[in-house]
């Protein structure tokens, strides 16, 4: 007998270089041997039906004894094929979607480790984040109030009351995240092992553990010593069920019912001397010196307390004479400017438009091109500011927001409404519309848009050089299918903003930072203290900084700690160089970086794909791979999107244990990237 080699052709777009593969056979120069087994001496039983109990146990229990998948780190780079995997989220639930984007990386891992590779295939768990709090809050039956000291002594109530949550501090709320994901990634580990993916299960990783909070901690000191990253107290959209800021690329239009209130504002009088401290008209509804008011359509009057100025277009000549002029708003009578800008849509409405900070994102541009002053109404709580602002402090306007103060915007809404129509500057019934709003991607109540102080990484948004290098660096990459390009060009080119990076939650990554407080007690958010890389991880919010104890936390002269972490993308957005270990094992990261293969869905080509190549180009100068495999949704047989809610969801043990790990991978397989699949029975 001898081996022969037969030639495997890698003309994938996936493949490396050329390799061979030995096979036994028999020498050509052979006789062949075409003797057969007698049949008495070769009897079959065949099952009626194959069992599969037990069979991916046994392999899964073989693979690992014998590791089989481990990778080999003695190879050169060029003999590596190396992959960055999605970490699922372990507070949610797999479904079958996930088994297919899966099984399509696995197979691309086993052909490349049939060429010859050494295949770098970790497997990390996505566990920080608003789901992971979610998740404990019910689990429990706890909520965090970081005012709160820590109880070493505290167990989790017997009967969790989810409507009755009992406050904890915050190291005790993470230590039951921590203990509830840990549960989470065995029941996701056992289900991959079943699958039979072939990850190298000692290269695990989590988005919250040590090494991710150093990789993280580390690079946003980069960015920031470098200037990429930035603190500005600026517009936010904020999400008043969470309490905490969102980036526009966790934005979610969806229709939202309203209505339009076409509502009067008034001409001031060329012989007024209203400074803008209190109302010109007499509350009537009366203009002053009998000329008609100017009428506007909006679906917020709420938002009447914090208008700005009225803007309109440039060209229409319906305004033409009052722009430079003022009007005062109706019922508290704020003396505010008639501008033009180019944004006002003629078409809309009444064609003039109250510009109120802040009822949406074109206020914010307004806002900010105008140089129009900041007159907020509502507070992080989603609910009127409880103290009279300062521009309603005569005794009418006050008197009329004292109405309002305490309300949730959809409560001073009707009470605005009713004052509306008693002073006579409501003209007509509303009329009822369907409008688009923001909401944040997992909340329920439309966003609002307050002024917050905020960590930023630049992305382009702001920087028209730095977003065409970064639409440049989307080119240096192999989509895979190639039209999924389209969707990160249009993403990066359509940012009207910075990165939004932080968030005013708990179970997440504290930004490594304090700040100094003067001796008035008050934070220097101008010259922050900094650790040194080797400090690292820090936890602000329990770790006092170099040069400071404890005893000097809040106290004047002494430190503040900042209270918020970063956003689960900003983690994720490093996943290459905390699975790769930058900076911990350069052996390693010189082996694995730049990785050859990035997989995921559609949907966050905005959020995690285009994430991780801002930080790569920031911290290494490349693209973070060479390769982007994107995959569609799987869908029901109506092609609807699978939900809970709507009960089409196919769980993966059920047909796993049903159909075995074969058939399952078999029908993934025939899926094609990035179209959408049904989902079908194996047959």
């Amino acid at each position: 007998m001898t081996r022969i080699t037969e030639p495997v052709i890698g003309n994938s777009l996936f493949a490396g270089p050329c390799h061979t593969r030995n096979i036994q056979g028999m020498n050509e120069n052979a006789p062949a041997d075409l003797s057969t087994t007698p049949a008495d001496t070769r009897a079959v039983v065949v099952p009626d039906k194959p069992a599969l109990e037990g069979l991916e146990e046994k392999w899964a229990a073989r693979w690992k004894q014998d590791a089989t998948y481990a990778f080999d780190r003695t190879q050169p780079r060029e003999n590596v094929y190396s992959i960055d995997t999605p970490p699922p989220t372990v507070s949610g639930s797999l479904h079958v979607g996930h088994v297919f984007s899966y099984t399509h990386t696995d197979v691309i891992a086993r052909y490349q480790r049939m060429t010859g590779k050494s295949v770098f295939y970790p497997m990390g768990w996505d566990d920080n984040g608003l789901p992971t709090e979610r998740r404990v809050q019910n689990y429990f039956g706890v909520r965090c109030d970081p005012s709160l000291p820590y109880d070493a002594d505290f167990t989790p109530p017997e009967k969790p009351n989810p409507k009755k949550q009992v406050p904890i501090s915050r190291p005790n709320f993470i230590e039951l995240c921590e203990q509830l994901v840990e549960e989470d990634e065995k029941a996701f580990e056992s289900l991959w092992r079943t699958l039979g993916l072939s990850v190298d299960w000692d290269t695990t990783y989590t988005t919250i553990g040590k090494d991710a909070q150093t990789v993280s901690q580390r690079a946003f000191l980069r960015n920031f010593a470098r200037g990429e990253a930035y603190l500005q107290e600026a517009p936010t959209l904020w999400d008043v069920t969470f309490q905490t800021a969102v980036a526009q690329a966790e934005l979610e239009a969806r229709e939202y019912a309203g209505a339009y209130h076409r509502v009067a504002f008034h001409r001031v009088s060329t012989s007024s001397t209203n400074d803008g401290s209190g109302p010109t008209n007499d509350g009537s509804g009366s203009t002053n010196d009998g000329v008609e008011p100017i009428y506007i359509e909006t679906t917020r009057p709420e938002l009447i307390p914090s208008v700005v100025a009225l803007i309109a277009h440039p060209d229409d000549e319906r305004y033409a004479d009052l722009f430079g002029t003022t009007v005062t708003s109706p019922v508290f009578g704020v003396e505010i400017p008639v501008l033009a800008h180019p944004a006002a849509e003629k078409d809309k409405g009444a064609g003039i438009a109250m510009c109120c900070t802040f009822g949406d994102l074109t206020d914010v541009q307004w806002w900010r091109e105008l140089q129009l002053p900041v007159r907020t109404v509502i507070g992080r709580d989603g609910r009127f500011t409880r103290e009279t602002p300062a521009w309603l402090s005569s005794d009418q306007a006050a008197t009329h927001y004292a109405d309002l103060a305490g309300k949730t915007a959809f409560s001073a809404r009707e009470a605005m409404v009713a004052k509306l129509r008693e002073t006579g500057d409501l003209d007509g019934d509303p009329k009822p519309t369907q409008r688009m709003t923001n909401f944040f991607e997992k909340g329920d109540k439309p966003l609002e848009i307050v002024s917050t102080r905020q960590w930023y990484i630049r992305n382009g948004g702001r920087d028209t050089d730095l977003r065409k290098t970064l639409v440049g660096e989307g080119t240096k990459i192999t989509w895979v299918p190639e039209y999924m390009k389209h969707r990160y060009d249009n993403w990066v080119g359509g940012l009207n903003g910075d990165w939004l990076v932080s968030r005013q939650r708990f179970f997440g990554i504290p930004f490594p930072v304090w700040y100094p407080l003067d001796a008035e007690g008050e934070p220097d958010y101008d010259h922050p203290l900094l650790p040194a890389e080797a400090e690292l991880p820090v936890d602000p919010s329990t770790d006092a900084p170099r040069g400071f104890t404890e005893a000097q936390r809040g106290q004047a002269g002494g430190f503040l700690g900042d209270p918020d972490v970063m956003d689960t993308w900003a983690t994720s957005s490093l996943t290459p160089h905390i699975a790769g270990g930058w900076e911990r094992d350069n052996d390693l990261f010189e082996r694995v970086f730049p990785m050859d293969l990035a997989t995921q869905a559609h949907d966050i080509i905005r959020t995690w794909l285009f994430s991780r190549v801002v930080r790569a180009h920031f911290e290494n100068g490349q693209v973070p791979w060479s390769h982007a495999l994107i995959s569609g949704f799987v869908v029901d047989p109506d092609r609807k999107k699978m939900s809970k809610s709507k009960g089409n969801v196919v769980v993966p043990t059920e047909i796993l244990e049903k159909f075995g790990a074969d058939a399952v991978r078999w029908r993934a397989a025939m899926a094609r990237p990035g179209l959408d699949s049904p989902s079908t029975r194996p047959r």
